[in-house]
């Protein structure tokens, strides 16, 4: 749910110059000077060590004495005697920002493991503090959208207009620019951030969309790749449309799993001890919001944005049910609202993250063109998992009516690559327990870490510690776990317990909570917010 997505086989000629027109794998192509680079200091209270510098690459790595564009890049540089190399960090999307990646994960890491690395964090071309950066349609998720599950022909042109609305303001202003918007150029990005930093290998981590990505610049440049994590993986057969369906099961098996939780604390929420009548509250909340959306701000879309990340961190699971709680129980809309404040308001930052969004999973691989396929596919799964089905189609939705032509999603297989070390929890909704066990298999000699019972996203540096052993034994000394056998796990770990009530009431309380979560620092950083957000 690269904030989620839905399904598509793009109708017409695929445009040229997709992953057959990268350079081969024995060199890739100068693309002109990459260097050096010039730090400064860019510090925060948090991050002290931060540095930042900019990076110019060809718009159209086919072109490379053309139209440039520049990259933002982060660093928190090495300080050991050993020195590991360049550590680029991506924490997901497509769309989200990175620069902020590096001193997480340089805070996060053992300080001896992060000082032999140069922490490398960038924003991807298009996002953040890169330029041009894309906001296609400013304001596009203000409050209160249609309600997404479409009651009518009526209700479902409404929809389709506004999708079709965003596609042709992107269209219109970022013309040639969406040709260029896809993995394939970012990963050829990272090749030409490479050789900046001056290095003959890259080590790479990433959570996510970060995962695809990994996977895409290593099947391009697999001679360049020193040590590799992919935590969270997407499956590469399944981008992006059928990934997006897949995910909408999953979602509605973690809400379930969110409603069976509350209704184990039914002593704290008062919504009942059957989960089935639980959910079914929440399912009349819904319906009370589409007639009078609280607060004037969350309508059942904004109903469903503000739950959404409950499924990819039980961290939330608190605010979520106080909010719940509140609205159900008492009538009282405050800490509803304060949690769409808190885990799904839109600002500028996340208009330009669905633009990019957008510009890169419609322009990766082909989507039906046919309304009709959405239509008939989307109603198939909404009867079996309705939590976010139809709000993660009208997310993805523009790719239907998307100004560019899709280009043949690469072949990920790799057998040219060090041994890389794959995470991945069985319950994980937005990149499901599938996708890891895909990839460990077209990665050879890879190693699968599965967090069993888990239900999170992005599960190393969370909070589980037989998870980040293996992730420090890996980036310190190369070490991984012993070998099962091709497509088997290699190791397990536990998952953590589930949170227990969070002691907030009201409003205040809920925005709180929403702060406080231990453990919430990846997700703050990866690129889900909106419900078909992505992985």
């Amino acid at each position: 749910m690269q904030k989620r997505a839905g399904v598509l086989i793009a109708a017409g000629a695929l445009l040229a110059g997709a992953v057959t027109a990268v350079p081969s794998a024995a060199e890739p192509a100068a693309g002109g000077p990459a260097g050096p680079l010039v730090w400064k200091g860019c510090a925060n209270k948090q991050y002290p060590r931060l540095q930042c510098a900019t990076l110019r690459v060809p718009l159209d790595h086919d072109a490379p004495d053309g139209k440039q564009i520049t990259l933002a890049l982060s660093r928190v540089p090495h300080t050991a005697k050993t020195f590991q190399g360049p550590l680029l960090v991506n924490p997901g999307g497509p769309g989200a920002g990175g620069r902020s990646m590096a001193g997480f994960v340089a805070a996060s890491l053992p300080a001896r493991v992060a000082a032999q690395y140069d922490v490398i964090g960038f924003d991807p071309r298009g996002v953040g503090a890169s330029r041009p950066a894309l906001d296609c349609k400013p304001g596009y998720f203000t409050p209160v959208r249609p309600d997404s599950v479409p009651r009518d022909q009526r209700d479902e042109r409404v929809n389709l207009a506004r999708a079709a609305s965003f596609a042709r303001a992107c269209g219109d202003k970022y013309g040639d620019l969406l040709r260029h918007m896809s993995t394939v150029s970012t990963a050829r990005d990272l090749d030409v951030i490479r050789r900046a930093l001056g290095a003959k290998k890259i080590n790479y981590f990433g959570y996510s969309y970060g995962t695809y990505l990994g996977a895409v610049y290593a099947k391009l440049f697999p001679q360049r790749v020193r040590r590799a994590v992919l935590d969270s993986v997407v499956d590469p057969q399944g981008v992006w449309y059928r990934l997006n369906l897949a995910q909408d099961v999953a979602f509605d098996a973690r809400h379930k799993a969110f409603m069976a939780w509350v209704a184990r604390h039914h002593r704290t929420y008062r919504l009942g001890t059957d989960p089935a009548k639980v959910e079914a509250r929440w399912y009349a909340v819904r319906e009370a919001l589409r007639k009078k959306p609280a607060g004037r701000k969350v309508g059942p879309a904004e109903l469903e944005d503000t739950f959404l990340p409950g499924g990819y961190y039980n961290g939330f699971w608190p605010t979520l049910a106080e909010a719940f709680s509140a609205y159900a129980n008492d009538k009282d809309p405050a800490p509803l609202v304060a949690a769409h404040k808190a885990l799904a308001s839109n600002d500028a930052a996340d208009d330009n993250s669905y633009s990019v969004y957008t510009a890169v999973q419609c322009r990766d691989a082909g989507w039906p063109r046919d309304w009709g396929v959405w239509h008939r596919d989307n109603w198939d799964v909404y009867g079996k998992a309705p939590f976010s089905t139809w709000n993660n189609a009208w997310y993805n939705a523009p790719c239907a009516f998307w100004p560019v032509a899709s280009l043949p999603a690469p072949d990920v297989a790799n057998a040219a690559l060090p041994p890389v070390l794959l995470f991945q929890a069985t319950e994980d909704a937005a990149t499901p327990y599938e996708g890891g066990v895909t990839v460990h298999r077209q990665l050879r000699g890879s190693r699968l870490v599965v967090e069993r019972g888990g239900g999170n996203h992005a599960i190393t540096l969370g909070g589980n510690p037989c998870l980040d052993r293996h992730l420090v034994r890996y980036l310190e000394k190369g070490e991984l776990p012993r070998g099962a056998g091709q497509g088997a796990v290699d190791a397990v770990c536990p998952a953590v317990p589930d949170p227990q009530p969070a002691e907030v009431v009201g409003a205040a309380g809920a925005a709180g909570a929403a702060g406080r979560t231990d453990g919430a620092a990846p997700h703050g950083l990866l690129g889900h917010g909106l419900p078909g957000r992505g992985a």
